[in-house]
C-alpha cells in the first residue's frame, strides 16, 4: 500500500509539469531544497525513481508518467471538491484560475480588475500563453476557463462568445497607402506582411481570408507576438495585421496607422471556453456571467 500525501503529490505535479525544481518552488512558495526532499520521500515511499536526470534537464520516467496521471486527477478533484464545500458554506470568497490567449491580455487586466473590484475576496491566477499552449491546458483541463479567439473543433468544450475582435492592417503613418480610402485587396499583393508564428489564431484567421478572396500576399519575417509586429511595422519592416485591441497606445500616440482596406476588417470574436464536464465554481460561474452580459460593452466605454 502506497503511503503518500497531498503536500508530496502537489509537490511532484508541480515538478513534473514544468520539469523543473525552481520553477516548481516558486509556484509551491517552497525552497528549492525543501521540494527536492519531498520528491526523495516520494520516490522513497513508491519505491522508484520518478525523474531521471539527462546533463541539466530532468524528465519523468514510466513510473513518473503513470503518478503525473494520477496525481493531477486527485489535484482536480479536491479543487472541485473544494469549490463545492465553500458553495455549501455560503463563501462569497474563492480562487479563480484564468488563462488567456497573449493577444487577450491587451484587455483582460481591465475586465479582471472590474471583476475583483466587486468581489475583493476573489484570488484570480492569471496565466498569459499562445493559442497551442491554451489548448494543451484546456485539453487537460488544467485551468477554470480560458480566454480565446475561435475554439478548436474536437475538444469537448463549451465555448461563448462575449466580445467582437476586429483584425486590422496597420501601416508605418508615413506609408503611401495611409492617405488612400478603400483600398483594394488586390494593392497588397504589392506589399511585405509582417506574420504571427504558425497556429497564431491571427495568423489562421488572415491566410484564410486571403486565400478566400485569392490573393497571395508575400510575408517577410515571422513573429511571436503582437508587440514585435508592431514594432517592426513602425520601423518600416512591412504590413502587419493585428486585433484592432492591441492598439490603443500606438494610436493614440501616432506611432501607427489603420489602413482603409476594402472587406477590412476581418471580423473575429473573443469566447470564454471550458471543458464540458468541467463543475464551474461559483466565482468562475459569476466571472463567465460578468463576461457574457458587461465585457462588450464596458471596453467600449474604455476605448
Amino acid at each position: 500500500m502506497l503511503h503518500l500525501t497531498f503536500r508530496q503529490l502537489s509537490v511532484f505535479e508541480a515538478v513534473a509539469r514544468h520539469l523543473n525544481y525552481s520553477r516548481a518552488a516558486e509556484e509551491m512558495h517552497l525552497s528549492q531544497p525543501a521540494v527536492s526532499m519531498q520528491i526523495k520521500q516520494l520516490e522513497e515511499n513508491v519505491g522508484l525513481s520518478l525523474f531521471e536526470q539527462l546533463g541539466k534537464k530532468i524528465f519523468l520516467t514510466e513510473a513518473g508518467h503513470e503518478l503525473y496521471h494520477y496525481s493531477r486527477t486527485i489535484a482536480q478533484q479536491l479543487t472541485e471538491a473544494e469549490a463545492v464545500i465553500n458553495e455549501l458554506k455560503g463563501v462569497k470568497r474563492g480562487k479563480l484560475k484564468i488563462s488567456v490567449a497573449s493577444t487577450a491580455n491587451y484587455f483582460a487586466p481591465q475586465l479582471l480588475a472590474t471583476f475583483i473590484q466587486r468581489f475583493p475576496d476573489v484570488t484570480v491566477s492569471l496565466n498569459v500563453t499562445n493559442r497551442e499552449t491554451l489548448l494543451n491546458q484546456l485539453a487537460h483541463n488544467e485551468m477554470d476557463m480560458a480566454i480565446m479567439g475561435q475554439p478548436p473543433d474536437g475538444l469537448d468544450l463549451v465555448a461563448e462568445s462575449f466580445m467582437d475582435n476586429p483584425l486590422v492592417i496597420i501601416a508605418p503613418v508615413n506609408h503611401p497607402l495611409v492617405v488612400e480610402k478603400s483600398i483594394p485587396l488586390e494593392r497588397l499583393q504589392n506589399e511585405t506582411f509582417l506574420v504571427r508564428e504558425q497556429g497564431s489564431g491571427t495568423r489562421i484567421s488572415m491566410e484564410r481570408f486571403f486565400s478566400l478572396h485569392g490573393i497571395r500576399l508575400t510575408t517577410g519575417m515571422e513573429m511571436s507576438s503582437n508587440e514585435a509586429i508592431k514594432q517592426a511595422v513602425q520601423a518600416g519592416l512591412g504590413l502587419g495585421i493585428v486585433s484592432i485591441h492591441t492598439l490603443a497606445l500606438e494610436l493614440e500616440l501616432n506611432r501607427l496607422a489603420v489602413l482603409d482596406v476594402e472587406s477590412f476588417p476581418i471580423m473575429r470574436h473573443w469566447f470564454v471556453v471550458h471543458r464540458a464536464n468541467k463543475r464551474l465554481s461559483v466565482v468562475s460561474l459569476a466571472f463567465k456571467k460578468f463576461l457574457l452580459d458587461e465585457a462588450a460593452e464596458l471596453m467600449a466605454q474604455a476605448s
